[in-house]
């Protein structure tokens, strides 16, 4: 099996490529920087890329076609990648706002795009979002960036499950948990590890059936 997965070098995303790589799977990691503990499981790393510049989706496809051609499929797309941060009510900057939902919405939608050409039957996309992002869910307000991006990135992994059920390609958006990474100040309920297998376990079990859903990485379904 095939595994792309975008912010791979570090935390849920680099513990996710190794659970893949102790399975025996081939990693293709994708990510700004590159790093020695990505390089040492990684099948191909393919760093530099800032996927909030429009070209950079593009740029990755072309070095996919050099790599894999036109035999080759990716059975797994993990858009993992994310940013986060926070606005008060008064205090709202919308420049912030708008790099959520570049990072935490339109690149995941662009990488998805990009990667179609490789994907076949069975072939399925996770979206990493947050159980922030979920509108009934929300009784504390405020993140207003951050909510609304991972909403976004919901909804664009609802219609690309519908427009992709027919060829027998699967997506679904995933909430890792309270998870000990940088972006939380290494804060959480769960370490990267104990949340990467949760995640792999969600994605393994993504189906037909199931396509288009909403679940925590310990398999609860989520509201919308």
């Amino acid at each position: 099996m095939r595994v792309l997965i975008t912010g791979a070098n570090r935390g849920i995303g680099l513990a996710m490529a190794t659970i893949y790589n102790e399975q025996g799977h081939e990693v293709i990691a994708v990510c700004r920087e590159s790093n020695d503990e990505i390089e040492a499981i990684a099948a191909q790393v393919i760093s530099g890329l800032d996927l909030t510049d429009d070209t950079a989706a593009l740029q990755m496809q072309q070095v996919l076609n050099v790599s894999l051609g036109d035999d080759e499929a990716l059975d797994v797309v993990i858009n993992n990648a994310g940013l986060f941060k926070n606005e008060t009510l008064g205090e709202i900057d919308l420049g912030s706002v708008r790099d959520q939902m570049e990072v935490n919405a339109l690149a995941p939608l662009k990488v998805s795009e990009a990667v179609l050409p490789f994907l076949v039957p069975g072939s399925k996309i996770a979206n990493i979002t947050s159980r922030m992002g979920s509108i009934e869910d929300n009784t504390s307000g405020a993140y207003y960036g951050y909510r609304a991006s991972k909403a976004a990135l919901n909804a664009f992994t609802k219609s690309l499950a519908e427009d992709l059920k027919q060829h027998d390609i699967y997506a679904c958006v995933l909430h890792p948990g309270y998870v000990q990474t940088r972006m939380v100040g290494f804060n959480g309920d769960l370490s990267p590890e104990q949340a990467a297998q949760g995640l792999v376990q969600r994605i393994e079990e993504l189906n037909a059936s199931n396509t288009g859903g909403f679940w925590h990485s310990n398999g609860t379904a989520l509201p919308w």
